[in-house]
């Protein structure tokens, strides 16, 4: 997920060269499955996404970028993905863009029989 998260603070960056605004929000969220979730929002202040571009921001290889290679996005959502989560990027509430994430919560495993540890 660190990964995820370099991608769209560097891709909201990038949009703001002379500066702006970068936001980030969290919550937890329980659907009425009872099924509970957390929503990242990441926000700028950028021009926002030009309108060839809506659509086809996670195709692999489309990019806006004189530099770019068009992978980071479309990686980024296959991670969030195999998360079990959503990643979607719109039309900012003042502007610029906004990419929601969204993942399942799972409680952690705190045994010492977990792998992970």
């Amino acid at each position: 997920m660190s990964q995820v998260l370099w991608n769209l603070y560097l891709n909201a960056a990038q949009a703001m060269p002379g500066g702006g605004l970068l936001g980030t929000r969290g919550a937890r969220q329980v659907g009425p499955d009872g099924e509970a979730w957390v929503a990242l929002e990441i926000s700028d202040t950028g021009p926002g996404i030009p309108s060839e571009a809506e659509g086809r921001l996670f195709e692999p290889f489309f990019t806006t970028k004189p530099d770019g290679t068009g992978l980071g996005l479309p990686i980024a959502r296959r991670i969030v993905e195999e998360h079990g989560g959503t990643l979607t990027l719109g039309p900012g509430p003042a502007g610029g863009t906004l990419a929601r994430i969204r993942l399942p919560l799972r409680e952690a495993r705190t045994d010492a029989t977990d792998p992970g540890r």
